[in-house]
């Protein structure tokens, strides 16, 4: 699956008469990390990589779902929808799943998924198919759910089918992108606005470090768990705060002492979430020196204080900082692996990848796989 090239028009040989097509794309994170689950914001912005669904009614009451990546079939009925042994259907079955449960009237039906988003790069290729089935299946059964509905069942799909907890994020991304623009979410509102990034001669790459180091999902649980212990701390002298979004710096200096971890972990949140809106301001006045120092500046604290980064992430920022033509770069994603993000000069792309891979290949022994992206719309039927 490393190296599997997407074909559309090999998927639409797949595609039979009266089935809708959808596109969903994956995403990136400008800046906003682990800030979505403490009720903070966000950056993301949909990419040029989709997740594609064909989907079609039948006559009866089976599911029956085909991947061309994975040249693999997979049948059950409406009636029989739990998770599977095989991962990838269960992003399509998630989504049936929660549609039935909100008393839409679904039938049997068929899909066809294909795509070109890197699975496992930190992307969201799982939100990408999840929102790409729902958004199929709402045009070919004639329902009105508005993207926002579609957000929040695929988020409960994820939850409930894959066992992952994630965020509101991906999701949104996926299906309010914009070209050309970065979304600001705020993750408790599930309010957005749309800021430009107008690179100009600036090209957006990420670097997979081709690792995912397995204490990411037991981190991330006791990252979550160290965070509402900061603000149970809090709560104690300011009983009207729900959230890390509500605490500010001073409130964390009075409540938690600065020699425990959760203090570090509390602090990068609260200065994240600052980092994060006044990075939306560079990107209003169009500094994107600026907003690239705050990449650096994310990565730092995620690296040091929330100890989230890894060796082969740090390594790869390191790089970057001493690229010249690099103004921004940071680990992207809950940690431990996945991509570094890159805001490069479009002349010194060529010899960036040349210097990281080759520092990489001589510290891990691994080719880092670059990834160019564009900023694009969401999702959409093709």
């Amino acid at each position: 699956m490393e190296h599997y090239t997407f074909d559309l028009a090999r998927f639409k040989s797949f595609v039979q008469p009266g089935m809708t097509v959808a596109k969903s794309p994956g995403r990136i994170n400008l800046i906003g990390e682990h800030t979505d689950y403490n009720n903070g914001f966000v950056l993301p912005a949909a990419i040029d990589k989709a997740a594609w669904i064909a989907a079609g009614k039948r006559e009866d009451n089976r599911i029956v779902l085909y991947s061309v990546a994975f040249d693999q079939h997979f049948e059950t009925t409406l009636d029989d929808i739990k998770p599977a042994a095989l991962s990838w259907p269960n992003y399509l079955l998630g989504v049936a799943d929660q549609l039935l449960k909100a008393g839409l009237p679904l039938t049997g039906f068929s899909a066809v998924v294909d795509g070109d988003v890197p699975i496992g790069a930190g992307l969201s290729s799982s939100a990408a198919v999840e929102c790409a089935t729902i958004f199929a299946l709402n045009a070919l059964y004639g329902w009105s759910l508005s993207r926002k509905e579609m957000a929040l069942m695929t988020q409960r799909a994820e939850h409930e089918f894959a066992g992952v907890k994630c965020g509101i994020m991906d999701m949104y991304a996926s299906l309010f992108g914009k070209k050309d623009h970065v979304i600001r979410l705020d993750c408790r509102s599930l309010e957005h606005e749309y800021y430009p990034l107008n690179t100009g001669a600036y090209t957006l790459l990420l670097l997979d470090t081709k690792v995912k180091h397995s204490l990411a999902s037991s981190a991330y649980n006791e990252r979550r768990q160290q965070c509402e212990a900061g603000v149970h701390m809090v709560q104690q002298r300011y009983p009207d705060v729900a959230s890390l979004r509500d605490v500010t710096l001073a409130m964390l200096d009075d409540c938690v002492p600065h020699d425990d971890i959760v203090y570090q972990r509390c602090r990068y949140v609260i200065e994240e979430n600052m980092r994060l809106l006044a990075g939306c301001e560079d990107l209003n006045s169009g500094n994107l020196q600026a907003f690239g120092q705050k990449m650096f500046a994310t990565h730092e604290g995620l690296s040091k204080a929330y100890a989230v980064s890894c060796a082969e992430l740090d390594l790869l920022v390191e790089q970057a900082r001493l690229h010249p033509q690099v103004i921004g770069s940071r680990m992207m994603g809950g940690g431990f692996g996945g991509c570094t993000i890159n805001l490069v000069h479009q002349d010194g792309v060529d010899a960036f990848i040349k210097d990281a891979s080759a520092a990489y290949f001589k510290a891990f022994g691994v080719q880092p796989e670059p990834i160019m992206v564009r900023i694009e719309d969401g999702t959409g039927l093709a």
